[in-house]
């Protein structure tokens, strides 16, 4: 069986028994939402003790468990630009807006990167009068871009410059 096999039996099992994906991630537990979800998309991986959770929740295979702990290859199935609307709109954000995140967060921490492995995402509902809102709050470690070769008075890390 191939990832994309078990991701599509896992949203067949969920389809068949009305599960949310609130009740999955609470079934499962001990990690994000987004982590949880990723990993039955096939984009992210389960730890042992979660991996066993989810094939007791959805009845798989001990071949079927061992795939969910195993590291995928990410970022497959979804074209670049994305042609799903909600999707899409992530990529314009970052399109029209990430020229101007890039030059404030190096204004604020230097020459780097933030990281989208040592990551955090969270996603609530705002009420509002003109109709409800999506807030989604990041956090990434930031990572400085290592100066290697770098002589005496050049400084080895990209962190702000003093």
């Amino acid at each position: 069986m191939k990832r994309e096999e078990l991701t599509e039996k896992i949203l067949d099992i969920k389809r068949e028994k009305g599960w949310t994906w609130r009740h999955i991630c609470d079934e499962i537990g001990g990690m994000s939402d987004v982590l949880i979800v990723g990993a039955l998309l096939g984009q992210m991986k389960l730890v042992k003790p979660q991996a066993a959770k989810a094939a007791e929740l959805f009845g798989l295979t001990k071949a079927e468990q061992a795939m969910l702990n195993e590291v995928p290859y990410r970022g497959t199935g979804t074209p670049m630009p994305p042609t799903d609307p909600l999707i899409y709109r992530f990529y314009e954000m970052v399109m029209v807006n990430g020229p101007a995140w890039k030059a404030l967060i190096e204004e604020e921490f230097g020459d780097g990167i933030m990281s989208a492995i040592d990551f955090d995402i969270t996603f609530a509902r705002e009420a509002n009068p003109k109709g409800d809102r999506v807030r989604i709050s990041m956090s990434g470690k930031f990572l400085p871009y290592k100066y290697y070769g770098n002589q005496q008075g050049v400084p080895e890390y990209g962190f702000e410059e003093e």
